[in-house]
């Protein structure tokens, strides 16, 4: 849920997931349409479905455990690289290396002399994480949590607070006098009049709703009918939304 969505927003549908779906055999009971229900307005919906595959996946291979290794948690279905390695280092203190992008901005700041990262993940950054972690268990789960919340709320993109910086005096982009970066331009991913925007739109309408839906009643989710028609055939082909005889629409059963 907290993966490219602020904390703030992620608090109460966490809490109140929790609460309805306390272990994955309770999620995976439910429907997966009430994943996608219950995500709310948190953004990239399909994660839902994942979650919910995953905890269906759980029951079957894992006696409705979470498994407790980095290969268990890749083999778990919408589970890459950097959710594995966060949910073994910070659920069960594994030595391993969590890389996100504030860890990547750290990183290289400090040790590199950077202003920025790459604008994705580079196998030379990856070596450069790994090669940074502690060998210890215990003190390598420390660190991951400690460069990403240096990361978070000391070293930021753009207005780092390098006075209240713990690596301040050993930090290679501090001491070159933080030259400015000088990389690819480093473009924002906008929202406004998107397909995304269109499709929360849609999935907003069949989360409120308490019957399906026909074609028509998502005319006002966009200027266009083609582009309702794109946008809501995405979302059937994602299984985010089931179609159902007459053109009509429900999250699915």
């Amino acid at each position: 849920m907290a993966q490219q969505t602020p904390l703030s927003r992620v608090e109460p549908l966490w809490r109140e997931w929790m609460e309805r779906w306390p272990t994955p055999a309770a999620l995976a009971a439910a429907p997966p349409g009430e994943a996608v229900r219950h995500w709310g307005r948190l953004g990239y919906p399909r994660r839902a479905l994942r979650l919910h595959a995953a905890a269906v996946a759980m029951v079957r291979d894992h006696g409705g455990e979470v498994p407790d290794t980095e290969a268990g948690l890749r083999a778990l279905p919408g589970v890459g690289a950097y959710t594995a390695a966060a949910v073994a280092a910070f659920a069960f203190g594994l030595r391993t290396t969590v890389v996100d992008t504030n860890v990547r901005r750290v990183l290289v700041r400090a040790l590199d002399g950077e202003a920025q990262a790459a604008p994705s993940l580079t196998a030379y950054e990856r070596d450069l994480a790994e090669s940074a972690v502690p060998s210890g268990r215990a003190a390598s789960a420390v660190w991951n949590v400690a460069v990403m919340e240096l990361g978070a709320l000391v070293c930021t993109a753009r207005m780092p607070r390098c006075e209240a910086c713990p690596i301040a005096d050993r930090c290679a982009w501090l001491a070159a006098g933080r030259p400015a970066y000088d990389g690819p331009p480093r473009r924002g991913q906008g929202y406004e009049g998107t397909d995304r925007q269109v499709r929360g739109r849609i999935l907003a309408l069949l989360r409120e709703a308490t019957k399906p839906l026909s074609r028509s009643e998502f005319d006002g989710c966009a200027p266009e009918s083609g582009t309702v028609d794109r946008c809501l055939d995405g979302l059937v082909a994602d299984g985010l939304v089931e179609p159902l005889a007459r053109s009509r629409f429900r999250l699915p059963a």
